[in-house]
């Protein structure tokens, strides 16, 4: 767990339902931690669904939860800055400051991010994060 903490769930900002689940598939959900603040994470949840029987695998529902660290005494507690090893981790990260900033706004999408060269340094100004770029993403 990347808090080190207990966490609790402070809300749950986009549920996306893209297929049904059928009886008797193997489901399956993926987590990335998209965001840290000081003591809140915003984290991305994919779930997919496989025929056992045909091996068939589909994207179902994609949701965005902000948890929240908590300390012995239930006050919350900072998290630790998160390692951004490649462009999609950038992205991610970005896109959840955005969300962060004006929970209004749409988050900016992938395409608006200017990742060439190192113009995302710019963006990232200011968040505990560390870049550890090993290649291309």
């Amino acid at each position: 767990m990347h808090s080190g903490n207990y966490c609790v769930t402070a809300s749950v900002d986009v549920v996306n339902f893209l297929q049904p689940i059928e009886v008797g598939e193997l489901v399956t959900l993926k987590a990335w931690v998209n965001y840290v603040g000081h003591s809140s994470m915003i984290v991305g949840i994919r779930v997919e669904a496989e025929n056992i029987r045909t091996g068939e695998r589909k994207h179902c529902n994609s949701s965005y939860f902000t948890m929240v660290a908590k300390d012995d005494a239930e006050r919350d507690t900072n998290v630790p800055g998160p390692v951004l090893r490649n462009k999609r981790e950038i992205c991610r990260f970005l896109n959840g400051a955005e969300s962060m900033r004006g929970r209004k706004q749409k988050g900016r999408s992938s395409g608006d991010i200017d990742l060439g060269g190192e113009a995302y340094k710019k963006d990232l100004e200011g968040y505990r994060v560390m870049v550890e770029l090993a290649g291309k993403a």
